[in-house]
């Protein structure tokens, strides 16, 4: 989310607060109504977080409302491009670690935005295109997500990179004209990068079905199907006068597809029934099992890049609002359970994509690589399908061409890392029933395997 507002929120003026939800929330109450937007968020398994800058961590007020209230925290500037890189392979995490500090030392999940985005790039970034583009930006992902390394509860990996109108296609951008795959490859590197993070793709305008929603749930529905990593889709929720009478419905198809949603930059202009939008985007997260949390872009309306709408909870000086009691209230009142969070390294296997079979295996176990490759490295993921029988332990052997080399691996252990590399399962996924498959992935220099892997058991 930028400083500039660039028109970036849909104006749903004919829409009703009241209309998203109806009657369809599973309620499971609570003995005790929490008086806190965290604690009665926490009580459903889910956050209730908020954006915040470095530069207001000295006002007393500003840090009172966030220590008291929320349960999360999101950088609104300090961990993009511009700030963490701002010259080519020097990184300056200062401010970043501000944020992630805070948050942790309030016991809060730390959500990290963003780490590719085709705005506030830093100058040397914009001047590159093609494989140098590419090369930096994966090297700017490896570098940012192995820094915050085990403290980042999920990554916007990715943000904002979907047009606009009625395409429902990818904005055009100096990182989209690296490669359509380029956000493929941004997430594998954070994945071997962060295996522990949850990872998120990010967006705005999308909070309904519309074309542009469509386009990420596509886009979304296909890494899942090729095992493409990614756990969580951001809905920015910047909005108006109302919301999309299918809000729910559109968080709840994302679900669908085996990922977490989260309403990740929500604010709504005062202008209206306010506390009724509010109430309805709170309900219609309770309804989603899981939409794990709820992010606000700021805290009081004095630190809002909507000036003038008074869009927050908190109204200048720090005063509760009408919008602040409606989701409270929303949230104490309950709803379905959020799943509890597992590590996004030991996920089941995506399926195959639709309308193929995966073949059955003859041997003990076999393994194949897809590659996602640029000038000069390469993410490879591995699946490893047992046969018939049940598989207790497996060894996947790899051959490298000359002058390659692994340079990180997740969800298995490595012996070598040039030529004849092996991999072996670790503790999570060394058992596979049988005709079941488990994924294991590493990043590397070079040019990825050409020849497929073989497989052993036990």
């Amino acid at each position: 989310m930028p400083i500039p507002r660039r028109g970036r929120f849909l104006l749903l003026a004919s829409a009703t607060a009241g209309v998203v939800v109806a009657a369809g929330i599973a309620v499971t109450g609570t003995a005790e109504a929490a008086s806190t937007l965290g604690a009665s968020a926490a009580q459903t398994g889910r956050y209730f977080g908020a954006a915040i800058a470095a530069g207001r961590l000295g006002d007393s007020t500003y840090t009172g409302i966030l220590t008291r209230e929320f349960n999360s925290v999101t950088p609104e500037n300090e961990m993009k491009w511009d700030a963490t890189e701002p010259s080519q392979g020097r990184f300056s995490y200062t401010n970043g670690d501000r944020i992630l500090n805070q948050g942790l030392s309030n016991g809060s999940k730390v959500r990290g935005h963003a780490l590719l985005w085709h705005q506030q790039q830093p100058g040397w970034a914009q001047s590159l295109s093609g494989s140098a583009l590419r090369t930096a930006a994966i090297n700017h992902v490896t570098q940012v997500a192995t820094h915050y390394k085990g403290k980042i509860y999920a990554w916007d990996v990715v943000n904002e990179a979907f047009a606009d109108g009625g395409s429902g296609g990818r904005r055009d951008s100096n990182l989209q004209r690296t490669g359509n795959d380029w956000i493929e490859a941004a997430f594998r590197a954070a994945r071997a990068a962060d295996p522990g993070a949850k990872l998120c793709y990010n967006d705005y305008n999308t909070d309904g079905v519309n074309a542009k929603s469509t386009g990420v749930y596509n886009m979304v529905r296909d890494f899942k199907a090729r095992g493409v990593p990614i756990d969580c889709v951001g809905f920015q929720s910047h909005l108006g006068t109302g919301i999309p009478g299918d809000y729910q419905a559109n968080l709840q198809r994302f679900a669908d597809l085996g990922v977490d949603v989260q309403i990740t930059e929500l604010d709504v202009a005062q202008g209206g029934n306010q506390a009724g939008v509010y109430a309805s985007v709170t309900r219609a997260c309770l309804a989603v099992s899981r939409c794990t949390g709820i992010t606000v872009w700021g805290i009081r309306d004095s630190d809002s890049w909507r000036t003038g709408e008074n869009p927050l909870l908190f109204d200048n000086s720090g005063n509760k609002k009408a919008a602040y009691t409606s989701v409270l209230n929303a949230l104490n009142a309950g709803g379905t359970t959020s799943p509890s969070p597992s590590s996004s390294g030991t996920t089941s296997p995506s399926p195959s994509p639709s309308g193929t079979t995966s073949p059955q295996p003859t041997g003990p176990c076999t393994a194949s690589v897809s590659l996602n490759s640029w000038n000069g490295g390469f993410v490879a993921t591995v699946r490893v399908t047992a046969g018939s029988a049940p598989v207790n332990g497996w060894t996947v052997d790899v051959t490298l061409p000359s002058g390659s080399a692994v340079t990180s691996v997740w969800s298995a252990g490595n012996t070598g890392s040039s030529g004849a590399v092996s991999f072996r399962n670790v503790a999570y996924n060394g058992q596979i029933p049988a005709g079941g498959s488990t994924e294991f992935g590493f990043q590397g220099t070079g040019t990825g395997p050409s020849a497929t892997p073989t497989c052993a058991a036990g």
